[in-house]
């Protein structure tokens, strides 16, 4: 957790020198007394200096974003995220946090600042990358000045992917490459596969290279000391 800059820090190294390779990261603004704001701002340099330094990959997995409360207001109402319950308001923009997360760290420039630091979304598919590119494309268009870098190929370079079986797998490879893509099975819950073994079948038309590295040798690549 990130408000407290210096103790997420000291959390990050309780973590780190018990063995952990990996932390999480909520895909939502940062809380504080002031106002929620971004986690890719400057003053969080600090923290992801460190994740840089321990090498340690950086993972956003889909959570409460405190979005409830935009899709709350539409529903007439002021409630709070409850998981298992249809609501076809939330389930329209449940992507809309990772997307924002991810337009963020190039906007508020993070991901340019720290060109070593490891960024993954898990659990989360990955249909959402494809309008938040076309999207991203046209304000990079309107407003270059406003980024430290083309701010669509940092994100096909730089944010690696885990996508849901039922979407397929050739357009992503095709839009960021097979290096940045990460299969793995969560089952029993909903994106897993009761034969977790069938994601190997979606893969059966690639180079067997290109399998191993998808079904564990990018992941076991940033995850390795």
């Amino acid at each position: 957790t990130l408000p407290l800059v210096d103790k997420a820090i000291e959390e990050l190294e309780w973590a780190v020198k018990r063995g952990a390779r990996a932390i999480l990261v909520r895909p939502a603004p940062v809380p504080g007394f002031r106002g929620p704001r971004s986690f890719a701002l400057p003053e969080f340099d600090p923290f992801w200096q460190k994740c840089v330094e321990y090498d340690v990959f950086v993972g956003m997995h889909s959570s409460d974003s405190g979005y409830s409360r935009y899709t709350s207001e539409w529903d007439g109402g002021a409630q709070e995220m409850l998981p298992f319950q249809t609501n076809a308001m939330s389930i329209l923009n449940e992507w809309r946090p990772i997307q924002d997360a991810v337009a963020s760290w190039v906007i508020h420039g993070a991901l340019f600042r720290f060109p070593k630091l490891k960024v993954g979304i898990v659990e989360a598919g990955s249909k959402w990358m494809f309008p938040l590119l076309d999207s991203m494309a046209e304000v990079y268009k309107k407003a270059p000045e406003a980024f430290l870098g083309n701010p669509i190929e940092e994100i096909k370079n730089r944010i690696y992917v885990s996508p849901f079986y039922e979407e397929g797998i050739d357009e992503l490879i095709n839009l960021i490459g097979v290096d940045q893509v990460l299969y793995g099975s969560d089952w029993p819950h909903p994106e897993g596969l009761a034969e977790p073994t069938h994601y190997v079948t979606a893969l059966e038309h690639l180079a067997v290279e290109d399998q191993a590295k998808i079904m564990g040798g990018n992941l076991g690549r940033l995850v390795t000391v």
